[in-house]
């Protein structure tokens, strides 16, 4: 008897807990639903960190603008994108954080949000979300050429065609500018969810519009009608105006959330990258007062740079600066200098965007001393130089366009760590010059190649892709690199 009731409760408690297996399976620690809110958050953070990312498996760019130089494996410096799969990386982390924007995107549109205030700032969230959408994609056309675009998206195609990159950059902007023209200012967005600019819909704006600005100088050479046009909407449309304006990612003090700077630099252990000497050439060479603000000296006082390409040992060579091994340094992606500069490039071309090329290259340049921790005085002084002043340097120049090795220079040097941008100004404006590596495996890398797993896996496309752009080369320039 007393076996057969101990087999019913048995049956009554295997039963009792079959009919909710599926609550025994779930985490209860980890929430059933994300909301659009919190994929936002995770979409901007990803998309951040890798355009700051200086580890060698992500982000090659910094050693490419030949800010820092590898003191022991010198591959990437040597322009060698295939040991580590760096395109492959850098593909996957850009179309992951876009799927991210996308899904962020459906589920605030999907949403019944109960607050008034919720409802009434659903639009600007979807613009905002539209606005980091856009670029992430022009990164990806910028770094790539032809790329996936209008097939991205649909989820039972994992194959998808490639689009021709000046289209989807066209059509870029036309997306960008809709959704800025979307922002209304009188009401909020994401609030402490977005990491860059709290939920402020004003300074959104300013970003979108200089990031408009920023694709119109692109498209300069390529489609100057466009360009002009683009360029001129976004300058009467409102682009930053001061430092206050620029888009910093407020990292925070501990790991996993501190700049990937700290990570690579402090966290890794590794004492991986020292200063380069083409930056602390051009840096000594104009006695800049930001170079004790970028870089520390050797033991004896003086600045020295490692030869691109070539092991340089850590203890012989500058160092970067204290501030860029902190962890909550901020991440900086569009800022006041570079619009600064980028008017300047504007006025160079007979853009109308107001003020002459010298006053924004002069505004430029104190922006970006100001941004580092130097003076007014500072910049004044350095403004007196007769090799950076911009007449005077414009008159000295052997180049055949002189205002973009002066402009060019002084952009260059403003853009320091912001690798990606900076490789971007070096491929347009064709200055400053880099340094050839020693044991280089290409010529100078004006696109990152296809990833490897797109060569195997979507070869089709990876073929009809590459035949378009003229090559699946790292010497392939792209529609817009027309010089």
């Amino acid at each position: 008897m007393k076996k057969i009731l101990y087999s019913l409760l048995l049956s009554a408690l295997f039963f009792s807990c079959s009919s909710d297996l599926e609550d025994l399976n779930r985490n209860t620690k980890d929430p059933s639903e994300v909301s659009g809110e919190s994929l936002f958050t995770g979409g901007q953070n990803a998309l951040v960190n890798q355009m700051l990312q200086i580890n060698v498996n992500f982000n090659n760019t910094n050693l490419w603008a030949q800010y820092f130089q590898e003191t022991t494996y010198t591959d990437e410096s040597n322009y060698d994108q295939v040991t580590r799969t760096i395109p492959d990386n850098h593909w996957n982390v850009i179309y992951l954080a876009i799927k991210d924007l996308h899904e962020s995107a459906r589920i605030i549109t999907e949403t019944d949000y109960v607050s008034g205030e919720d409802i009434a700032n659903k639009p600007n969230k979807l613009a905002i979300v539209e606005i980091l959408t856009v670029y992430a994609y022009a990164n990806l056309v910028e770094t790539f050429g032809n790329v996936p675009y209008s097939e991205t998206l649909e989820l039972d195609n994992l194959l998808p065609a490639y689009d021709d990159a000046e289209t989807i950059y066209k059509d870029l902007i036309r997306r960008l500018s809709e959704a800025v023209n979307t922002l209304d200012e009188s009401k909020g967005s994401f609030g402490r969810a977005d990491v860059i600019y709290r939920g402020d819909v004003t300074l959104w704006k300013k970003f979108g519009n200089s990031l408009k600005l920023r694709m119109g100088i692109l498209l300069s050479d390529a489609d100057t009608n466009l360009a002009k046009i683009t360029v001129e909407e976004a300058v009467n449309n409102g682009v930053f105006t001061s430092n206050a304006d620029n888009a910093l990612y407020a990292y925070q003090e501990f790991a996993p959330n501190t700049n990937p700077l700290y990570a690579s630099l402090v966290l890794s252990g590794r004492h991986d990258f020292v200063a380069a000497e083409t930056i602390i050439n051009i840096l000594t060479g104009l006695d800049d007062p930001r170079l004790p603000l970028y870089f520390l000296p050797t033991d004896d006082g003086s600045y020295k740079g490692g030869v691109i390409g070539n092991g340089s040992p850590y203890s012989d060579f500058s160092h970067v600066a204290p501030i860029l091994e902190t962890p909550t340094f901020p991440g900086n992606i569009l800022d006041y200098a570079e619009v600064e500069f980028l008017l300047a490039e504007a006025s160079a071309r007979s853009f109308n965007v107001g003020g002459s090329a010298r006053e924004h290259y002069e505004k430029g340049i104190t922006a970006s001393i100001l941004y580092w921790g130097g003076t007014v005085l500072d910049a004044a002084d350095y403004l007196s130089n007769p090799a950076v002043d911009y007449d005077l340097a414009i008159a000295a120049s052997s180049a055949a366009v002189p205002w973009k090795e002066v402009i060019g220079t002084q952009k260059y040097i403003a853009l320091y760590t912001r690798g990606f941008e900076a490789w971007t100004s070096i491929r347009l404006l064709d200055f400053p010059l880099m340094a050839e590596p020693v044991d280089a495996v290409s010529g100078y890398p004006v696109r990152y190649i296809y990833p490897i797993a797109e060569q195997t896996l979507n070869g089709d496309h990876y073929n009809a892709a590459s035949t378009a752009i003229g090559g699946d080369k790292a010497e392939t320039k792209l529609f817009w690199d027309m010089n």
